[in-house]
């Protein structure tokens, strides 16, 4: 008998009852029908009957709730079980002529589970160790027919019977880069095809599982050892071979300061890059962490950063500007613990401080005095140095290396006056003849006969004048013709030079000749004669 659904037509379950009845021989109880499977909280109808002849007593015995339904007749009634919760045994019994007899019916109750739950994956899960999943049901019947289906997408990882209440059911996967952004999940299947009826499932929601991968190596920090305050430095961490990369994060600090940086990301690698400025608080050695966090583990490189102060060197003169043969002392100081090398001056006991005395020079006008001063600090010497330039006050001066005081000029020939006043401020220059007409200084000019003669150089500045003659000679300049003739005396002369050596050599090789010739008619053995190198 189905387990819901209309009701089998009275005429229709007669007959089937008769059929089933014992013969008039028999007195026996029968129950129809003797087992169904019915879904929980659902109703079947129980059929009691008795073989015997006479009018038996028939009764159902069942702690369910139930009613007779029909007439019934005088060897069979009908009973309507209702709200099934459970598995159920109910008995029919009769009594016939004081003999008692009983038949059992067996109901079971099926249902799927109330529960079907997927216990929380880890947050992350590292690749290449082991996940336990866990699927947790509460209720389902028949057990015998209810198993869990441990998934991965659509893939099924384990099935296995549901046993206990609540159970659980767990499987042990090897975690790999493939899992990551995986969904898993568990569905409970109550199969009863068997019986005529259905597949029945119950999936639970599902689980998206992270892995990576996060090496054993720390990461690599690269930083400046030493920063002076107010400047800034880079610092570089870097670390290979993550999975996924794109989900590692990046913590740079110095000391107590967070660093703002900027990552770059390889196919498994990244690499943060900060900039890192010193102050005077954080003055003295600071600890510089780099940290990459991958799922719930972290990588870490710490080191230290020494940040130290060093202002350059001061180069101290007595005056800056001096006048010629005044005494200028130099002075070079640095920080205390700082040692210097000033320019110039003797050699001194290594120190802060260092320096020089001297007596002011036309030379030493622009001359700049440099200071040096070295610093260690963690180890590393570090280097500063300041320059500061002496102007000399001098002159003016006309010497007459730089302005000779006498030039003698072809006519028509083209000349440059040098003329060179020195001092400090730089002296003005001008040369003049008779007051009136000047001589261009530092030009190119075509020599003329107005050009001779004597002029009179002034060079002026602040600090006074200076004065020399100098005296320009024009003379004539060389005749063409007397040019060509000089020209075709040596030529002439180089061709009769020419001619002589020919007929030189000409004679001694005839010579040479005549006298072989001699020895040859004599009989006398001939001696090599060598020839000697003309004059």
């Amino acid at each position: 008998m189905a387990p819901s659904g209309p009701r089998p037509a009275l005429p229709a379950l007669l007959v089937l009852l008769a059929a089933l009845l014992p013969g008039p021989g028999d007195a026996q109880t029968s129950v129809f029908p003797r087992g169904i499977i019915l879904p929980r909280g659902g109703s079947v109808l129980v059929n009691c009957s008795s073989s015997c002849d006479q009018s038996p007593f028939l009764g159902l015995e069942t702690p369910l709730t139930k009613r007779e339904v029909l007439p019934g007749g005088n060897n069979w009634k009908m009973f309507e079980l209702s709200n099934v919760q459970e598995d159920s045994q109910p008995i029919c019994f009769s009594n016939c002529g004081g003999r008692q007899s009983t038949a059992k019916t067996f109901l079971t109750v099926y249902w799927t589970p109330e529960r079907v739950e997927l216990a929380p994956l880890p947050a992350w899960q590292p690749v290449g160790e082991n996940l336990t999943l866990r699927c947790q049901v509460e209720g389902g019947a028949p057990r015998s027919n209810l198993t869990v289906v441990l998934l991965r997408g659509e893939e099924e990882l384990s099935r296995q019977p549901v046993v206990g209440e609540p159970a659980e059911v767990t499987v042990t996967v090897l975690a790999g880069r493939d899992d990551h952004g995986a969904n898993f999940s568990c569905r409970t299947e109550l199969d009863l095809r068997s019986q005529g009826l259905g597949l029945f499932e119950n999936t639970s929601a599902p689980h998206q599982l992270q892995t990576f991968v996060l090496p054993a190596t720390p990461p690599q920090l690269l930083s400046p050892w030493v920063l002076e305050v107010d400047t800034q430095g880079t610092v570089v961490c870097s670390l290979d071979g993550l999975f996924p990369v794109s989900e590692a994060q990046v913590h740079l600090a110095l000391g107590d300061q967070k660093l703002n940086h900027t990552v770059t990301y390889g196919i498994d690698s990244l690499s943060a890059k900060a900039s890192v400025k010193g102050t005077a608080e954080e003055e003295g050695t600071q600890p510089l962490l780099c940290a990459v966090i991958l799922g719930n583990q972290s990588r870490e490189t710490r080191k230290t950063v020494t940040v130290y102060s060093f202002p350059a060197p001061k180069v101290i003169l007595t005056e800056p500007e001096v006048s010629e043969g005044t005494e200028v002392i130099v002075k070079c100081e640095a920080h205390p613990r700082a040692t210097v090398m000033l320019n110039g001056a003797p050699a001194q006991t290594p120190g802060p401080s260092a320096q020089l005395r001297l007596k002011a020079r036309p030379e030493d006008d622009g001359r700049n005095f440099s200071c040096s001063a070295t610093l260690e600090v963690a180890g590393q010497v570090v280097h500063k140095n300041q320059t500061r330039e002496l102007r000399v006050l001098y002159g003016p001066q006309l010497d007459e290396k730089d302005c000779p005081r006498n030039w003698t000029w072809p006519e028509n020939s083209q000349q440059t006056v040098t003329c060179q006043a020195w001092g400090n401020p730089l002296p003005q220059l001008e040369c003049l003849k008779d007051g009136i007409l000047s001589l261009p200084i530092g030009k190119s000019v075509n020599v003329t006969r107005d050009l001779a003669g004597t002029y009179l150089c002034r060079a002026t500045s602040t600090r006074g004048e200076v004065t020399c003659q100098v005296t320009v000679n024009v003379v004539n300049a060389p005749s063409p013709t007397y040019e060509v003739a000089i020209i075709a005396l040596v030529v002439t002369a180089a061709i009769l030079g020419a001619a002589g050596f020919a007929v030189y050599l000409y004679n001694r090789q005839r010579k040479i000749r005549k006298y072989r010739l001699q020895q040859a008619q004599n009989g006398t053995p001939m001696k090599p004669i060598t020839q000697a190198t003309p004059p």
